[in-house]
């Protein structure tokens, strides 16, 4: 997981590191690791022409050091100021923005610099890094170099549109993260399977599908199949008789849940009426429920049991018919309908943000338009519910559900159709 650390966490952090080692040591370190970055855009550095503006503070000094290893390495440089540069950098190969950082909170209008690609150092400038606001005029970065860990503004408000492709240096500063934003790395190990298992090791219930909606129930259970689940129970509403579903999916006709089932999916594809039909059969279930779909309604979740853990995994309009507050700071109205709720919450979207009632926020970015298109959001909840069958906690189950289904998405074309069968093989390549 990359951490996120909010500024004045940041700061700490940095204060003991420089009480450590120095404060040139640190400047030196972020600045060798903002020049590499910039080495790396440009592809070489003789003869290339590159701009920095630089700051009055670390930033600027981190900018500064950054030019001084370009320079020495025959890049032809020029740092501006911040107040004397020109209203327009033009003609340079890279523009490297060092003007201001944690620190913000005013407006800056950045130059304007054309197509030249942009380098940001920790944020672009003219933004809060806990909010993500946009002060001023800020420029869009192509990449940013987030210092020491990143911070909220790279995932969340409008500053998140403006950082393009975020990297991360963390210049080896401890740090202990309450939020941060999943990885490939996180992935290992997610299915781990015992010679002692039985299929009802990892079982898992699937309430979902209806005559209207069959295919629904399918996707569901393809899905947590594709994710390790050893065995289904599916409750349908109305006729879904003639749906092929695997082998591993028992039908049942139950009012209740089965009590060696680990997890519950509950909601796709269940048509009007939902809400009342699944309250009836979760009243009673200690199990973890992912509930999706039509089963996302508020007094429903209102009456969850109270010893029970749900995760909700609504889209931005299912948050909103939920009640929930929606505003350009997601993650912060995730986090608020999280505490509300009881519930952990996966909000979808190309920056998914799934948070738990305590405040600890996951940020999964591996979301692709291949996900755009009908039943994807089954076969998420399918994942998750898999993965809380082996005993995943809820926040981990969620995040990392939703992080596994964002990559093997990327590996197909958009409008593929073969989402369980990546899942499957993401998790088979380890």
């Amino acid at each position: 997981m990359l951490p996120i650390l909010s500024s004045a966490e940041m700061r700490e952090a940095d204060a003991r590191e420089v009480a450590r080692r120095g404060q040139d040591a640190l400047v030196a370190d972020a600045g060798t690791a903002v020049a590499l970055t910039a080495r790396s855009m440009l592809g070489s550095c003789y003869g290339r022409r590159v701009a920095v503006i630089a700051g009055p503070g670390l930033n600027g000094a981190d900018g500064r050091v950054a030019a001084r290893w370009l320079k020495n390495r025959g890049a032809r440089v020029r740092v501006f100021d911040v107040g004397h540069e020109p209203a327009e950098i033009v003609g340079y190969d890279l523009v490297i923005d060092a003007a201001f950082g944690l620190g913000c909170t005013r407006a800056y209008d950045a130059p304007r610099v054309g197509a030249t690609p942009v380098l940001a150092l920790d944020l672009v400038s003219g933004v809060d890094a806990d909010t993500g606001r946009v002060f001023g005029r800020s420029l869009a970065a192509d990449v940013t170099l987030a210092l020491g860990a990143l911070k909220y503004a790279h995932v969340t408000g409008p500053a998140a549109e403006l950082a393009g492709e975020v990297r991360l240096a963390t210049l080896s500063i401890p740090c202990t993260p309450r939020d941060g934003v999943i990885e490939d790395a996180d992935l290992v190990g997610v299915v781990e399977r015992s010679r002692d298992d039985h299929k009802w090791s990892h079982a898992l219930a699937v309430l979902a599908g209806s005559d209207l909606m069959p295919g629904a129930a399918a996707l569901v259970c393809e899905g947590a199949l594709a994710a390790g689940a050893s065995m289904i129970r599916l409750a349908s509403r109305g006729d879904v008789e003639t749906l092929t579903l695997p082998v591993e999916v028992v039908r049942t006709s139950e009012v209740g849940i089965d009590a060696r089932c680990r997890a519950v999916v509950a909601g796709p594809g269940l048509g009007e009426g939902a809400p009342a039909w699944l309250a009836e059969r979760l009243a009673s279930t200690s199990a973890p429920v992912v509930l999706d779909a039509d089963g996302l309604d508020r007094d429903l979740i209102a009456s969850r049991p109270e010893e029970s853990t749900w995760i909700l995994t609504p889209h931005a309009g299912e948050f909103a018919r939920l009640g929930a507050e929606t505003s350009s700071e997601r993650l912060v109205d995730v986090r608020a309908f999280a505490a509300a709720t009881r519930c952990v919450v996966l909000l979808k979207g190309p920056r998914t943000i799934v948070a738990a009632p305590d405040g600890r926020t996951r940020v999964v970015t591996s979301g692709t338009p291949a996900l755009a298109t009908a039943g994807s959001g089954d076969v998420l909840a399918g994942v998750i519910g898999a993965l809380l069958a082996y005993g995943h906690d809820a926040l981990s189950a969620a995040a990392l559900g939703a992080h596994l289904h964002g990559r093997a998405g990327a590996r197909l074309a958009p409008g593929a159709s073969a989402l369980p069968a990546a899942v499957e093989s993401m998790l088979a390549r380890g």
